[in-house]
């Protein structure tokens, strides 16, 4: 069961703020006279001495005061500073949010309509059972809901230095869980020697908090609902997908030099998909969790670039990196971009695939605009046939294929995965035909991208003169794409070649659906990897050049046009602009994808063949050296 992302509103947050503003002036909670522990830490740890001697279980009622607790750090002003201020006015909110959260849980299970029929009559047997069952469960989600957003918002730049109260939940219903919350956090901050070390406690029982609920989870079969929610509060940043905390707090901002289209010379295709994917991705709408591309067909999910060393494929990272950021950033969203490389390859068992997991889990996090990439992929994941590849790789080589096109993989819309490699031909079969786009990234070819990439790169400082040539004339992106499709409307691999030659011989042409199903069958018959993945991947491109719409660019430069409109909204705009799909595109995108799959063999078996040749050249100088060494009688081998 998956409910969907609920989205917080202030007035279900409001309603409770005055109720909780009365637990922070003044609450008296019972505590046992056992959950005094000793000041004093245990050695090398960072938990306190319990006596085990038992003295009775004594209970006694405390006070907690924990807004005279906050402002007494600093006894001699009366004002709060802006830290305690903020720990105040966080704790309130993390407290009202949790039972906006708790009202949420009781909606989508029986203990709103328990709860009702309890204020009109007592409950009694299996209902009061199952009421007592649940109320405990909303004491739960509400108390994990305010110590994740405590960790997730308060602003501790330092570690505590003194060991916070061990929390011990009282689970009975949310006041009490709050009540014991309050007394356990009280004790944690008190005697705070500045303002870095009460938001350090804070955060710091706060965690705990939640490692403690975490811990006890087991023990209500009631949590499976909240643990299919995904709750947002805009306002604040703050989000949780049920029980999964790890990914909560801040990002860290993205450093990272960006590049503009126009300082992208060549490689047309892959600059004109870049654009569109970048395009693509923020259209996605975070409150149903999918994107319209995905529903009408096209959206790119994986792609390979490949080409040799040089050619501009990290400056196209950095390109489709770039506009994503800028379109996040005029649509509010979150943007996260990570690289997975040789550097998380580990030696240790099984860390390889975890990391590899961490990445996909990262960039695939419905909450944000995603877009990760592998650099080198020929040397972080190994071919499964390889005997010489370390353990690591071949966990990266399983978590990336399971990933990018397993029986669990949800494509939502929201990120994009791209794999680049100078030696495409070295990367495993089943995971390169994963990619779903084929991009050669073969830089700039003609005079005018080399006169242009010239001029780009030496840059103003240069009195030298232009000469006669218009100036980028040959990066416009439109009239460069047209070109380059065209140029597929043959093949171009000899491989392939010989293909269409043979096909056109024996009467083949290429106007129905059963004329390109022959021309594919054909294809498979001389090149044996182009499975029926090969066939998936080309008409998910014909599907995306139907769907190569112009999208405004006021579209993404006022988020009310687009960014910001519903999800229903978006896809009946984009429907409007999609492109009937014609035999002409389905012949290019075969021509483009069989090209690639007979160019990586040709590379393969050309790199095969020269290891054998060098092999033989090396034997026969030996044979040569070891006869010479005979001759002058040095030779007692």
């Amino acid at each position: 069961m998956d409910i969907g992302l609920t989205t917080l509103l202030e007035k279900d947050i409001a309603k409770h703020i005055p109720t909780v503003q009365a637990m922070l002036d003044r609450t008296a909670v019972i505590v046992s006279d056992a959950d005094d522990k000793s000041a004093t830490e245990l050695a090398g740890t960072r938990r306190r001495f319990v006596s085990t001697v038992s003295g009775g279980d004594r209970r006694k009622t405390a006070e907690v005061r924990i807004m005279e607790t906050i402002s007494g750090i600093t006894p001699d002003d009366t004002m709060l500073s802006p830290a305690q201020h903020s720990l105040a006015y966080r704790l309130r909110r993390a407290m009202a949010v949790g039972l906006a959260v708790g009202d949420v849980f009781a909606k989508h299970t029986e203990l709103e309509t328990l709860a009702a029929d309890n204020r009109s009559s007592p409950l009694s047997g299996d209902r009061a059972t199952q009421f007592h069952k649940l109320m405990a469960a909303s004491a739960f989600v509400s108390l994990f809901c305010v110590a994740n957003y405590l960790n997730q918002t308060l602003d501790a730049q330092d570690n505590s230095t003194t060991a916070a109260a061990e929390p011990n939940p009282d689970l009975d219903t949310v006041h009490e869980a709050y009540k014991a919350f309050l007394h356990g956090l009280d004790k944690s901050i008190a005697g705070s020697p500045d303002d870095a070390q009460l938001l350090a406690r804070a955060r710091e029982f706060a965690r705990l908090t939640s490692d403690a609920l975490l811990s006890r989870q087991r023990r209500f079969a009631e949590l499976a609902a909240f643990e299919a929610m995904h709750i947002r509060l805009d306002a604040d940043n703050f989000e949780l997908n049920g029980l999964d905390a790890s990914r909560g707090g801040k990002r860290k901002p993205l450093v990272m030099t960006f590049k503009m289209p126009n300082e992208v010379v060549g490689n047309h295709i892959a600059k004109y998909q870049a654009m569109k994917l970048a395009k693509m991705l923020v259209a996605y709408d975070f409150d149903r969790q999918l994107n319209p591309f995905v529903e009408l067909g096209g959206f790119l999910f994986t792609f390979i670039g490949d080409g040799n060393p040089g050619t501009g494929k990290t400056t196209l990272i950095q390109m489709i990196a770039g506009l994503i950021n800028s379109y996040c950033e005029v649509a509010g969203y979150t943007f996260h971009y990570e690289n997975f490389g040789v550097d998380q390859i580990s030696s240790y068992q099984g860390k390889s695939g975890q990391n590899c997991r961490q990445f996909i889990d990262n960039v695939m996090d419905p909450r944000v605009i995603g877009f990760g990439t592998v650099d080198d992929i020929d040397q972080v994941a190994a071919k499964r046939s390889d005997d010489r590849a370390s353990s690591g790789q071949q966990e990266i080589t399983a978590v990336l294929m399971e990933s990018l096109s397993g029986a669990g993989t949800v494509v939502r819309g929201n990120c994009s995965i791209g794999m680049f490699s100078n030696y495409p031909e070295n990367v495993d079969d089943a995971l390169r035909q994963r990619a779903g786009a084929r991009w050669l990234v073969d830089g700039p070819q003609t005079v005018e991208d080399y006169i242009d990439i010239f001029a780009l790169l030496i840059g103003k400082d240069h009195k030298i003169s232009l000469g006669k040539h218009d100036l980028y004339a040959a990066q416009e992106i439109r009239k460069a794409v047209s070109a380059a499709y065209e140029d597929h409307n043959d093949p171009k691999e000899a491989g392939l070649m010989k293909v269409s030659e043979q096909f056109k011989k024996n009467g083949g042409k290429l106007k129905t659906l059963a004329d390109v199903g022959a021309y594919l069958h054909a294809i498979k018959q001389a090149e044996p990897r182009f499975t029926g993945r090969a066939i998936k991947n080309i008409t998910d491109a014909v599907k995306m050049r139907a769907m190569d719409v112009e999208l405004p660019d006021d579209w993404f430069e006022k988020p009310d046009l687009f960014l910001h409109k519903d999800y229903d909204t978006k896809l009946a705009m984009i429907s409007e602009l999609r492109s009937p799909i014609t035999m002409q595109t389905v012949v290019q995108e075969v021509h483009k994808y069989a090209d690639s799959e007979f160019r990586y063999t040709d590379k393969s078996d050309d790199t095969a063949v020269e290891r054998l040749v060098r092999e033989q050249r090396v034997r026969e100088r030996a044979v040569r050296e070891i006869d010479e060494l005979k001759d002058a009688g040095q030779w007692n081998g």
